[in-house]
């Protein structure tokens, strides 16, 4: 019988002292920039949304702790049915979802709204690295090896994609390609798959997009071309960033957030009201901090000696990257609209909680980063 080893402290104050005290700061302060310009957005309101973001980051960051506190074998064994409940929540979301500015991606539950999608980018990665621990490294670019990922991947991929919201897809389709890539899959698949994903790629541009996405796609390119139209958030976007300068118009000083220029200033486009207010300076803060905390992620994975937490720790990193760089290359145009929220500081309960979580099985993989979980459970057991 494999034995699971695991040399870190059993109690909890043991495991307290363990934790990445650095990485728990660092998310501290994005948070707290989050309740600041949701303050600022809300033309110096704690309503509607500053104190509501503040609210659901504190709920977060308890749960964070709570749940870098459970150890590896826990998840292990939770890994395949948190991901059937993501699934099945996807799949009320198509039945019975809440429809929003006609995209159907949220599930009402009593006085709460859930956004399914955004759950399911963490059980994604947690159900592959579960499924990657399993699985025996020579079996990793065989038929068997890639059929499951692609199903785990494709199904809530082609659910989300309907409801529609292309921006979603994307990321889980990104966050669940690195984690397969990173698992060891071989260059003699690699290739030939991004020569055939890129064809595909081609094809579901020209035939499988609603018009509407397909306009956004090209209105990155030249926004002039609809200025009041499909190139209007982006244009606008444009303005806030080039006349904040290099130190900004001050905070609370923005003309197009408190003029109310720029939509959805709250949510997609709040790093614009930041880049505004505090100018370069600002926004190449937040983008260090935002990096600072991809370091620390990544050096975590590293130093974990399981495949499991390896794979989970980067998953959940490369969700958190797609999100900064979807966001601010969206909101700079050079990529297109696709409402990717900025992590933890645009306004979002499930995103905010998802990524909070997220964090909390990174700061487990750090407690416990010695273990060594037995492979050869689950599927292949």
């Amino acid at each position: 019988m494999a034995v699971f080893r695991e040399s870190v402290p059993r109690d909890l104050p043991g495991k307290m002292m363990e934790l990445n005290w650095s990485l728990v700061l660092l998310l501290v302060l994005v948070g707290a920039a989050g309740v600041g310009m949701l303050y600022s957005v809300g033309d110096g309101s704690w309503e509607p949304w500053a104190v509501q973001h503040a609210i659901r980051f504190a709920v977060g960051f308890v749960a964070m702790l709570v749940i870098a506190m459970f150890p590896p074998r826990f998840w292990m064994g939770v890994a395949y049915p948190v991901y059937t409940v993501a699934l099945i929540l996807l799949i009320g979301a198509e039945l019975f979802g809440a429809t929003v500015n006609g995209s159907q991606r949220w599930l009402d539950i009593g006085p709460i709204r859930l956004q399914p999608s955004e759950l399911m980018k963490i059980a994604l990665v947690f159900a592959l690295a579960r499924f990657y621990h399993d699985l025996p490294t020579e079996r990793v670019s065989r038929l068997g090896g890639l059929l499951v990922p692609a199903a785990l991947i494709g199904v809530p991929a082609m659910l989300i994609l309907k409801q529609p919201d292309l921006g979603t897809t994307l990321l889980l389709v990104a966050t669940g390609g690195a984690v397969v890539f990173l698992a060891g899959l071989s260059w003699k698949v690699i290739l030939p798959g991004a020569v055939a994903g890129l064809a595909g790629g081609i094809g579901f541009f020209s035939y499988g997009l609603e018009d509407y996405q397909r306009q956004r796609i090209m209105t990155m390119f030249n926004p002039d071309s609809d200025p009041l139209g499909a190139g209007y958030q982006i244009l606008q976007s444009k303005i806030a960033l080039g006349s904040g300068g290099f130190t900004g118009k001050g905070f609370m000083e923005g003309t197009q957030s408190q003029l109310d220029y720029l939509p959805e200033k709250q949510t997609d486009f709040i790093f614009t009201i930041l880049g505004e207010e505090f100018g370069f300076v600002g926004g190449l803060v937040i983008l260090t901090v935002y990096a600072l905390i991809l370091a620390n992620t990544v050096a975590i994975a590293t130093s974990c000696k399981s495949t499991f937490l390896r794979l989970t720790t980067m998953g959940v990193a490369t969700t958190f990257g797609l999100y900064v760089f979807i966001n601010v290359g969206m909101v700079m145009g050079v990529l297109p609209v696709v409402g990717v929220p900025l992590p933890m500081i645009s306004y979002g309960g499930t995103v905010m909680l998802a990524v909070l979580a997220g964090f909390g099985l990174i700061l487990g993989a750090h407690i416990h980063r010695n273990a060594e979980p037995p492979r050869g459970v689950g599927l292949f057991g």
